[in-house]
């Protein structure tokens, strides 16, 4: 920094000047020049001619006015005074150049704090900015997902009425199918009756020519006594298979049944017997009940009897089976009894040995007796319907003795059929089946 600075000494006046302030004053003083560099400032003082002017009285004292003029000394001497008051005032001036550039510096920080608060303003800003921009987009990809999934659910709710009418359809086509296939069952069994009937006439016929009077005249003789159960006709000394009049229990009620004297020492009742398929077996409840067919052929001996029957004393049950290819089978259960009608006539059974399967294929625990007009099973799709015929059937379960009777090379994948899973499969219906039941301590 050129700092210049004009001195005149002896004529009364003093004058200084920063930077080329003055410079018309020092184009009509100049004199003499002295230059002082002083750090980074120099100083140029300009000093007029002795002849030119007077000594300021300011200067020297009394004493030396009234001297001779000033000698070569006391001008030294005024020139060091000015130097220091030149020193003086250049310390001045730095002092005020420090403060200045102090104030500079911290007005330098302040603007370069504020620049940076100002970039962070200003990031922020863009921040905000980028932060609503993806908001604005997130908030419109949330109404099209929301249209979109309200599209969804129209066309979902539109498919569910479809198939609700679909459903509603083919449900009032399986009534209308089941329907046909109950009066074609029917016709077939009315069918089967009169071909049965019709051989029996022949075969009663046919006996009656060879051996006149011996079947009648059994007959006859064991109507004259009613017994419990064909066990106690056994041991009453009657030992040959045919049919007995038993008592109802606790009734004076009578009921034809056929009874087994031969097979395993004898004593058995037979409550059901299949052999060529003469009776029809999709029956009523109240038929189950009472009972039906012919004890000396297919029948069901009723379930009101058994029921009060095996509930006076344990009873054992054997049923046996027989298949097309000529081959038995049996399952005997140590203990079994049906419970009352109230109880929908459950079956108990505890137990089994036999050939005909290590399982039994009477579902256990007990099971409610079902027929085509009292659903008891466990199925929503009506077992007696689907399968015909009265049977403790749980879901459809393992096995129904009183299915469709079908001939041979008609027996197989018939799942309505005479039916015992843990011996021939679910598909296989059997050629003929025997229900009997005796007492456990006979």
């Amino acid at each position: 920094m050129q700092l210049t600075a004009y001195f005149f000494w002896g004529c009364g006046v003093f004058l200084a000047s920063g930077y080329n302030s003055f410079s018309k004053s020092t184009e009509a003083v100049g004199k003499k020049q002295y230059q002082v560099q002083h750090g980074a400032c120099s100083y140029t003082f300009l000093l007029p001619e002795t002849e030119n002017c007077r000594p300021a009285a300011s200067f020297v004292s009394n004493a030396v006015q009234r001297d001779a003029p000033l000698d070569y000394d006391d001008s030294v001497q005024r020139l060091q005074l000015l130097e220091n008051i030149m020193e003086n005032n250049t310390q001045w001036l730095m002092k005020v150049l420090n403060q200045t550039t102090r104030l500079e510096l911290q007005l330098l920080e302040h603007s370069l704090s504020t620049n940076k608060l100002e970039r962070q303003i200003s990031d922020q800003t863009n921040e905000i900015t980028k932060l609503q921009e993806k908001n604005s987009f997130l908030e419109k990809r949330v109404l099209e997902m929301e249209d979109k999934h309200t599209l969804q659910l129209k066309s979902i709710k539109d498919e569910k009425d479809q198939l609700q009418v679909l459903v509603a359809r083919q449900n009032s086509i399986i009534e209308e199918l089941e329907k046909q296939l109950v009066t074609a069952t029917v016709n077939n069994s009315v069918l089967q009756k009169q071909q049965h009937d019709l051989m029996e006439t022949v075969h009663n016929l046919l006996t009656m020519i060879s051996t006149p009077n011996s079947k009648n005249n059994f007959i006859a003789k064991e109507e004259q006594i009613s017994f419990k159960d064909c066990a106690e006709a056994f041991k009453s000394g009657l030992t040959t298979s045919g049919i007995y009049t038993l008592t109802v229990p606790n009734t004076v009620q009578e009921k034809k049944a056929y009874c087994d004297m031969e097979t395993g020492g004898g004593g058995w009742t037979v409550i059901q017997r299949r052999e060529d398929g003469s009776v029809d077996f999709h029956r009523t409840w109240r038929e189950y009940k009472m009972g039906f067919g012919d004890p000396a052929g297919e029948y069901w001996l009723g379930n009101e009897f058994v029921s009060q029957l095996t509930n006076q004393k344990r009873y054992v049950l054997k049923i046996q089976l027989k298949d097309w290819e000529g081959n038995e089978a049996y399952s005997l259960y140590d203990h079994f009894s049906l419970a009352s009608e109230e109880l929908k006539y459950r079956i108990y059974l505890k137990g089994l040995t036999g050939t005909a399967g290590k399982i039994s294929s009477i579902s256990q625990p007990g099971n409610d007796f079902s027929t085509k007009d009292a659903d008891n099973d466990k199925c929503i799709c009506k077992c007696s319907q689907m399968l015909t015929g009265g049977w403790w059937f749980d879901a459809c379960g393992p096995s129904n003795l009183n299915g469709m009777y079908y001939p041979l090379r008609q027996n197989n994948n018939k799942f309505n059929g005479i039916k015992w899973y843990y011996w021939k499969g679910s598909g296989y219906s059997l050629k003929a089946t025997t229900m009997m039941i005796r007492p456990a301590d006979f």
